[in-house]
């Protein structure tokens, strides 16, 4: 019997289809490779607290919360970037940003600080000689496909046809980037992309790709475009008797394409081949919420960098698991390859690990330290409870003015989606605690949202991160 991973930003689905396994504190993983579908789901900005298995109560996320529910969820889970693009191709490379060379978002439109616009934008994308996960698995057999925001480079030459993906379907870069295109494998079909529709054409575009390959083994990344800024609903999501929550419109119509999926895997009795998982980018922008973290998207705060992660995988996770262990997007990688069965040249890097165990057990990470950037520098490094800030989390200078008018607003001519958007004064996250700067300490255990600064108090701690990030090889 053929088995599949389907693979989430926030659940993931593990099914073996020979019988539920018995659960112990140990290990329990296939004898042998089984070629499980995998359906890997990625919000966009969508933060800790944004979903109400992670503590949100002013909407419910009733179909992510299920795949928490009947798998595992982990509780500090990280990105390496408080950004989009580093973190998309650590996702599909199981390395660190300053390894594979993706320090900075791809713009189709750059603008320097002279405020010129280039046409075309920058040269920014992933390298040829990367390994990426479509690439592994197409080359093991899979059927694969992206439906949703690559942004790994705009260029042709980053196209994902070029990185082991079959088919492409989608925005391929931030849905606030002009021009918005709409691009179906190597050719634009839209322009201007009403993107009220787009969570609703991603999700039939998704459900299609499953009924073509119910037969054999697939990938499906599905990286969402919201609640990305401009954040988009279609009709039935929408609710204008309540003006100022097209945020949580979002999250809700998100939530339900998540539940279409699963119906799908159902219907075609594919739920116990099938692994899914599903995360989110990197922390809130305005509007969401960090589940009382500190900070926000731009910032490496714990709410710009912690993210919620939820995998289900029938018959292999026991229903309800929860961890504590910090983890990565890093590890989802070498997780995701092994659980295939497809074995990795010695010779190439990952910084990513093998989590496995963190969803089936109550083993520790398999993880000394956890770093995070910003641009190519190293930010903060976590290990065990503690987290140091090696440079000023305050990387970035944002908006706080309600009357503040973001350049890249709807327009109704060059972006079009709702004119309701949230506004600056919405920040996500906690903005308490002691002055950014160089060299914080917290005990995350006892202070996640980094209120106190104990660097004086732990000298010997602050020595010990400090070492680990400059004995780190990123070569």
């Amino acid at each position: 019997m053929k088995q599949y991973l389907l693979i989430f930003f926030g659940s993931t689905i593990i099914v073996l289809g020979l019988g539920l396994l018995s659960f112990t504190n140990k290990e329990k993983r296939p004898e042998k490779a089984l070629q499980p579908n995998i359906v890997l789901i990625l919000a966009d900005d969508l933060g800790y607290g944004d979903l109400s298995s992670y503590g949100q109560t002013q909407w419910q996320t009733p179909n992510i919360d299920k795949l928490a529910a009947q798998g595992a969820k982990l509780t500090d889970f990280y990105t390496p970037t408080p950004y989009c693009a580093p973190t998309r191709a650590s996702l599909l490379t199981g390395r660190y940003p300053i390894r594979h060379g993706m320090t900075a978002n791809p713009n189709p439109e750059k603008v320097r600080a002279s405020f010129q616009t280039y046409r075309g934008g920058d040269d920014v994308g992933i390298a040829d000689n990367e390994l990426l996960l479509s690439e592994v698995l197409k080359s093991a057999g899979y059927a694969t496909k992206i439906i949703g925001k690559w942004h790994l480079g705009h260029k042709p030459q980053f196209f994902p046809s070029r990185h082991g993906f079959d088919e492409y379907y989608g925005i391929p870069y931030s849905n606030d980037m002009r021009p918005v295109v709409l691009m179906e494998n190597d050719k634009v079909v839209e322009y201007p992309v009403l993107q009220t529709t787009i969570t609703k054409r991603y999700t039939q575009k998704a459900l299609e790709f499953i009924d073509k390959n119910k037969d054999k083994p697939f990938f499906l990344y599905l990286p969402h475009a919201m609640p990305h800024k401009p954040m988009a609903v279609s009709e039935e999501f929408y609710t204008p008797d309540t003006k100022g929550d097209l945020y949580a419109d979002a999250v809700r119509e998100l939530d339900w394409s998540v539940g279409e999926v699963m119906k799908k895997l159902h219907e075609h009795h594919l739920e116990e081949n099938t692994i899914v998982i599903f995360l989110s980018d990197n922390g809130p922008w305005f509007g969401g919420s960090s589940g009382g973290l500190r900070g926000m998207k731009t910032q490496n705060w714990e709410g710009g960098i912690r993210v919620p992660f939820v995998v289900q995988w029938k018959g292999h996770i026991k229903s309800g698991h929860v961890s504590k262990e910090p983890a990565g997007v890093i590890d989802v990688f070498p997780t995701l390859t092994k659980l295939a069965g497809i074995p990795l040249s010695k010779d190439h890097v990952l910084d990513g690990k093998d989590i496995f165990p963190l969803f089936v057990s109550n083993t520790k990470t398999p993880h000394d330290a956890l770093f995070s950037f910003y641009t190519d520098k190293l930010y903060t490094v976590r290990s065990g409870k503690w987290k140091l800030h090696i440079h000023s989390p305050e990387s970035a200078q944002l908006p706080s003015d309600s009357t503040w008018i973001d350049p890249r607003s709807p327009d109704g001519v060059t972006i079009i989606a709702p004119f309701e958007q949230a506004k600056a004064n919405q920040f996500p996250g906690v903005k308490t605690g002691d002055p950014a700067g160089e060299g914080l300490l917290f005990d995350l255990e006892k202070d996640p949202s980094e209120q106190k600064n104990v660097a004086a108090s732990y000298p010997d701690v602050v020595e010990k991160l400090r070492k680990k990030a400059s004995v780190y090889s990123f070569q």
